[in-house]
């Protein structure tokens, strides 16, 4: 496969996951300020910007207005939900012989209908919008899923996805670590990663904080937790290699991503939940590494793309 249609299979993972999380966190965080007349909207507005890596986009006084426009609607701020949606279209329209037609009219009518879906939010409220992109994000799942050979194109579209579902997990979890608990606050988080109903199936009991943790880190049957988002990606690193050595793992980013998954899984819970934000800032810092690397061995005509400017 050329290493140009690799990194675009790679790039529509990582940017169709992160524009429907983009889209959650923000359909969740509308409401929940909203609905709650004791949250400081500007306070939780400012504490939205820095787990979503744009602290710097506005400065102060920060309305819900001004962060669905950054976060929703911008095309100028890279990590929006219309500027990465734009890129996925983008990277598949450079990789129409890897993926099938039904998945590239989807990307490209989505993006067609953006501006429209965009207007009407901006007029009548955001919940249409983030809605819409839901739905079209789990449309190009289900299509990946249906219609792609499971070859290498498909590997590096689930590899680039595992990866942004692994860092945003890990963002959330900082973000409600490292902030006063709240009532509430854990059941925000898992809506904020579509958990809550898949949580109270397998734990039967209310929400609390630890197994909480808990699912979003080690649970091995739940697409979105870290655990399973890793082993899925360090799976389809090896089935890339199509020359493992007989002893040990010479690729450096299934090297980093099999430690990382092993160390999770392997570490006594009260450990991990000791000193949490350590955890999760060197998971963050392995996701980059891995990325990195990743784009130094299959992708090696560009410089590794990063979360945000």
């Amino acid at each position: 496969m050329l290493s140009r249609i690799a990194e675009s299979m790679f790039w529509i993972g990582r940017y169709v996951e992160r524009a429907e999380a983009t889209a959650r966190i923000l359909d969740v965080h509308y409401h929940l300020v909203v609905q709650d007349a004791l949250i400081d909207e500007s306070a939780a507005c400012a504490a939205l910007l820095a787990v979503m890596g744009a602290r710097g986009a506005i400065s102060e006084n920060v309305t819900l207005e001004e962060i669905n426009e950054v976060l929703g609607y911008s095309l100028a701020h890279p990590s929006s939900i219309a500027a990465t949606l734009f890129a996925a279209r983008e990277n598949a329209r450079g990789a129409r012989e890897a993926i099938s037609s039904e998945m590239w009219e989807t990307l490209n009518a989505t993006h067609h209908a953006l501006g429209g879906r965009v207007a009407t939010a901006r007029s009548l409220g955001p919940n249409s919008f983030f809605r819409y992109v839901k739905e079209r994000a789990a449309v190009v799942g289900g299509l990946v899923d249906s219609t792609l050979c499971r070859d290498d194109g498909y590997r590096f579209l689930v590899l680039g996805r595992a990866l942004e579902r692994v860092d945003m997990t890990a963002r959330l979890l900082i973000a409600r670590a490292t902030v006063a608990d709240t009532p509430g606050g854990w059941v925000t988080t898992l809506l904020c990663c579509s958990a809550h109903e898949a949580y109270l199936r397998t734990y039967r009991r209310a929400v609390d904080a630890s197994l909480v943790a808990e699912f979003l880190l080690l649970d091995r049957s739940f697409p979105r937790s870290v655990l399973y988002s890793l082993t899925e990606a360090e799976a389809a690193l090896a089935d890339l290699d199509r020359q493992q050595a007989r002893s040990g793992v010479d690729d450096e980013a299934r090297r980093l991503l099999g430690r990382s998954a092993a160390d999770l899984e392997y570490r006594r819970l009260d450990e991990l939940l000791a000193e949490l934000p350590l955890h999760l800032g060197e998971l963050q810092n392995t996701v980059a590494a891995a990325a990195s690397a990743i784009a130094d061995r299959y992708f090696r005509q560009t410089k590794p793309m990063e979360w945000s400017a």
